[in-house]
């Protein structure tokens, strides 16, 4: 008989029969009354909401509001909606999984009981060469965890959207706190709502830009053309900073054990300084310094600018340098970064159910661009449309965008500038002789008589002879300094420009009213030209509020009362950094290892004999007597510890509970 002709457990599909495939009952509630405990469930939790929204909205408010009519209602069926499909789910694939992996291990121990019919020593000779597949069951274990893993990311996933949909509901608004939750919001590097340029009323852009840092990547990323040099250095530095910090944590629980008080965050640091010198030198000369303890002075100058490629007409597989490059090549540190993050932010876009029909990975250039659509003109997409742009940027990429960027925002104010003074020029030659026509008129009309009966009167100078330092356009910029000069924000220079576009669209209306000669026409042409390209490059990010490391960027269109993609993006993007970045570390809250609250005798407690307990009390009552009585001599100061020095010069203060000063190392 064959494992093939063994009778297999039938697969019964109903929605109502008890643990049958699909079904939305279980044997395991043994016939419990699951609506009656639902709407139970259902009822609290709406309760909830209702009393505090009653406890929280103004009594004008809630007289408006029917609260416990359609309000509640609508609060019952999407917890009940929500809460059903997440239990339903759990629950159905729970048992379906479980049903195949019992009923395959039944199957393959049914398969064993054959060894029965057959002679002793074939059975033998069979359990002996079975190996570690006899009697186990770590494939059964594996399974198991993995699934219930996979139902806990779709149970996690589900409760991440319902306590967005409930806070958007609550808020009646969308805004920045529905991408990024309180953990990460500090990542946001600009996040911009503005209603859309062809669909103004029902369709909404968001611009969201995400900085992950380099000490805040869970994986580090280097660029492609980064020298195998430079990452054996930094795997070197990296072993150099761990050795001192598990240096350091046993300098703590010595200190600890002594009794002796804890090292606070600045001796800490300066201990990890002093110990920098026990492991290297900046001696790039001589072949026997510190520098070269770990790798040899002769293997850092064969890998000396070497690349992530080498010329074909120099190649040797024989050579020491292909070896060294080959051994770094195979731990793959160079790509594994970048790389764990394209996977990561697919595969949540995949799981999310947010498909892409472009992808562009530009692997050398460490950047990756996603699109919902293949096509960029806004007038055949959708309403409901993302595009992703990942960029990995390091110091001197940033150097460089930011040169381009002061260079763009010069031509700008050029041409802004360059289109006021014309449009100034025509409109001084439109003005009528002997007509006042503006504030200027007046002002040259009257000067001469102002001058004669009130200033040479008061002896004040005249308006038109005092320095001018406010254009009436912006505000007196203030001086720079240091800050200002490496970090420009142009928010200032932003402001003026856009002020000198408003201003020129308003004189232009008030110069021509219904009239369209042709020089109107060609100035509203170039301002709606020089209009639209600054909104643009203003919508654009900054690169001086970037910091090396990576750079997501999201260009959201969503319906105004839909937001289907805006729900969904924020899923995606709080996944994805909790898969790629550690995020913030405040190392205040990470100083301690050990409280010396926490080290006590008494923790390790064990019985002891009559006689001690008799003579431990004996102890303890002496010593209370010797407290109580006064004391008949002055009690002679201990001496001064090591490393205490009495700033004023007298004499030297004992320290209680140990050295106040940096522990010697």
């Amino acid at each position: 008989m064959g494992t093939i002709d063994l009778p297999k457990s039938p697969n019964v599909f109903h929605p109502e029969k008890p643990s049958a495939v699909g079904s939305r009952n279980s044997l395991a509630q043994e016939y419990r009354d699951q609506q009656a405990e639902v709407n139970l469930l259902l009822e609290e939790e709406t309760n909830k909401v209702i009393h505090h929204l009653m406890a929280k909205l103004p009594k004008d408010v809630l007289e408006r509001l029917d609260v416990m009519g359609g309000l509640k209602e609508k609060l019952y069926n999407y917890f009940n909606q929500n809460y059903q499909n997440m239990f339903n789910r759990y629950m159905v694939t729970t048992e379906d999984e479980m049903v195949k992996k019992v009923r395959n291990f039944i199957d393959k121990e049914e398969t064993k009981v054959l060894t029965r019919y057959t002679p002793k020593e074939i059975a033998d000779l069979l359990d002996a060469v079975g190996g570690a597949d006899k009697f186990n069951t770590g494939e059964i274990e594996k399974s198991i965890v993995n699934m219930y893993g996979h139902l806990q990311g779709h149970v996690q996933r589900g409760v991440n959207e319902l306590e967005t949909n409930t806070n958007s509901i609550l808020r009646q608004k969308t805004d920045t706190g529905a991408f990024v939750r309180g953990e990460n919001a500090y990542s946001i590097v600009k996040c911009a709502f503005k209603d859309n340029r062809i669909k103004p009323k029902t369709v909404t852009d968001v611009k969201l830009s995400v900085n992950i840092l380099d000490a805040e990547l869970i994986s580090p990323i280097f660029h492609y053309q980064v020298t195998v040099e430079f990452l054996i250095k930094d795997i070197i530095s990296k072993h150099i900073v761990d050795t001192i910090d598990k240096a350091i944590e046993n300098l703590k629980d010595q200190r600890i054990d002594q009794g002796l008080e804890e090292l606070s965050d600045g001796e800490i640091m300066i201990n990890k300084i002093n110990r920098v010198e026990n492991y290297t030198d900046d001696n790039t000369e001589e072949a026997k310094s510190k520098r070269y303890s770990m790798i040899t002075k002769a293997i850092m100058e064969r890998v000396n600018d070497l690349r992530a490629e080498i010329d074909p007409a120099t190649f040797d597989a024989m050579n020491i340098r292909e070896n060294i490059k080959k051994i770094v090549d195979l731990e793959n540190i160079r790509n594994r970064g970048f790389n764990t993050a394209i996977n990561s932010i697919t595969a949540i876009l995949d799981t999310s159910k947010m498909g892409y029909q472009y992808i562009e990975n530009l692997k050398n250039g460490r950047e990756v661009i996603i699109r919902e659509y293949e096509d960029t003109d806004e007038a055949n997409l959708p309403d409901e449309r993302y595009a992703i742009k990942l960029r990995y940027f390091d110091n001197a990429q940033l150097i460089e965008d930011r040169k381009a960027y002061d260079v763009q925002m010069k031509s700008f104010e050029t041409e802004v500038q360059h289109l006021w003074d014309i449009l100034e020029v025509i409109y001084q030659d439109s003005k009528r002789m002997f007509r006042i026509n503006d504030f200027d008129d007046l002002a040259r009309k009257n000067k001469n008589r102002i001058k004669k009966l009130i200033k040479d009167k008061t002896g004040e100078p005249l308006y038109e002879d005092i320095a001018k330092v406010w254009d009436e356009i912006s505000f007196v910029k203030a001086a720079e300094t240091e800050v200002e000069k490496s970090n420009r924000t142009y928010i200032y220079e932003k402001d003026r420009v856009r002020s000198r576009i408003i201003r020129m669209r308003d004189k232009m209306k008030r110069m021509y009213d219904y009239l369209y000669p042709i020089e109107r026409r060609v100035m509203e042409d170039r301002l709606s030209s020089l209009e639209r390209e600054y909104y643009k490059f203003d919508y654009m990010i900054n690169p001086y509020h970037i910091q090396p490391g990576l750079l997501l960027d999201v260009d959201i269109t969503s319906i105004k009362r839909k937001k289907a993609t805006l729900d969904s993006f924020s899923n995606v993007l709080n996944e994805f950094l909790h898969g790629v970045s550690k995020g913030f570390q405040d190392a205040a809250f990470a100083t301690f290892s050990r409280r010396r609250s926490t080290v006590r005798e008494d923790i390790n407690q064990s019985f002891s004999s009559v006689a001690d307990y008799e003579q431990s009390e004996a102890t303890a009552v002496a010593a209370a007597a010797v407290a109580a009585a006064p004391p008949k001599r002055a009690i002679a100061a201990p001496k001064p510890r090591k490393g205490v020095v009495d700033a004023k010069g007298g004499k030297k203060k004992p320290v209680r509970g140990g050295s106040a000063g940096i522990a010697e190392v």
